[in-house]
């Protein structure tokens, strides 16, 4: 059995909005952990029908509520306005509250109530190695980590469905259907792109858009959370450093499906970008569940020097530097872009995660196969 590691401590005391990608496991997760607490299901076409027409149907119910009751109302951006009801019924009925969904944008876009500071917020990610007995590595590198995507041998069907489904209702909700063929080519060229550093005015020229367009479709991929930037680092102490950020689709499996990677077996190109990306992936879920302060950057140099993660104090100070490499034995030449950062932060922990067979300490560097730095990471020894 899988369970999942969202620690949602907070709700002792507080309400909170959580959010996550379609298909991530959120509303598994709260019925499983929350059996008792009354819930709401706006995806139910009778409940969101009632309560659009009579939002205060909700105070009405709740008000037989005992203070401190928990209550839980999934897809909260169908409808907006009942964050007004929520919000008395923190206020005045004592009520605590999960509100569930898959996007703020609706939320922001319509001005509504975001309850004030009121509610905290998490994130919900795909499945994560530290949660999956008997992890399979080449399977999630294929899959990607989506409970429906993983849990299966071939998940391709399955990919493609995620991607129609996600152009087909959070797109044509954002009103751009009449431009759903342009932004279907974003889409394939930014998966293209994964990993890499933006280049605005490149993509534009591919898509034949404009490079404001681009960069407007971007904010619609990260505020529907199914990609996110990774800034670059950017304190400079002796070379000069590119300030660009990378993009990355939330899910390895998701890219996988748009630009056509299948069947990928160690040694192969794609299996190796497919790897980075799925420990870049892994990285972010950890540093959202821990609810660190610490901050995820990747550091290249304009000479050409590049490590793919840093891991920084608030204060800049690198805490690692992660290099991923998908090759069976680590080589001198892996090091040249770790060893570059060393030189100019000494108290960096220094590591490759491979495909080695054991780990090993190399010129000062930590080679860590991919299980073992995942042990490592999720026990929290980073």
């Amino acid at each position: 059995m899988i369970k999942r590691l969202l620690d949602l401590a907070e709700l002792q005391d507080d309400s909170l909005f959580l959010w996550g990608a379609r298909q991530t496991g959120k509303s598994t997760f709260l019925k499983q952990k929350y059996p008792d607490a009354r819930y709401y299901d706006l995806l139910l076409p009778r409940e969101y029908q009632r309560l659009r027409r009579n939002p205060d149907l909700l105070i009405d119910e709740l008000s037989l509520a005992d203070e401190g009751e928990l209550v839980i109302i999934d897809e909260i951006q169908e409808l907006p306005i009942l964050l007004n009801a929520v919000q008395w019924l923190m206020v005045n009925r004592g009520l605590r509250f999960v509100l569930c969904g898959s996007s703020a944008r609706k939320l922001k876009r319509v001005g509504a109530n975001l309850l004030g500071g009121r509610a905290l917020r998490r994130q919900m990610f795909p499945l994560v190695s530290a949660e999956i007995p008997d992890f399979n590595l080449v399977r999630a590198v294929n899959n990607g980590m989506l409970p429906r995507h993983y849990l299966v041998e071939n998940a391709q069907q399955r990919l493609q469905g995620y991607v129609g489904n996600y152009l087909k209702q959070e797109i044509e909700a954002e009103a751009l259907s009449r431009n759903l063929d342009v932004f279907s080519r974003f889409l394939e060229t930014a998966a293209q792109t994964d990993g890499e550093i933006v280049n605005y005015n490149n993509i534009a020229t591919d898509c034949g858009i404009s490079a404001k367009t681009v960069k407007e479709y971007f904010t619609v991929l990260q505020d529907t959370l199914i990609g996110y930037m990774i800034p670059a680092y950017t304190k400079v102490m002796q070379r000069r450093l590119i300030k660009a950020p990378k993009f990355y689709f939330f899910d390895v499996g998701i890219v996988n499906s748009l630009v056509g990677r299948r069947n990928m077996q160690p040694g192969s190109a794609d299996f190796s970008h497919a790897f980075e990306h799925f420990i870049i992936q892994e990285i972010v879920a950890w540093l959202g569940y821990s609810n660190s302060d610490r901050q995820l950057s990747y550091w290249r140099t304009a000479s050409g020097y590049e490590v793919d993660a840093v891991i920084s104090e608030p204060g800049g100070n690198i805490v690692a530097a992660i290099e991923v490499k998908a090759t069976g034995e680590v080589q001198s030449r892996h090091l040249h872009g770790l060893k570059a950062l060393g030189e100019e932060h000494p108290a960096a922990e220094l590591i490759v995660v491979s495909l080695d067979v054991r780990p090993r300490l190399f010129n000062g560097v930590k080679v860590l196969p991919a299980h073992d730095f995942l042990k490592r990471l999720w026990a929290g020894k980073l």
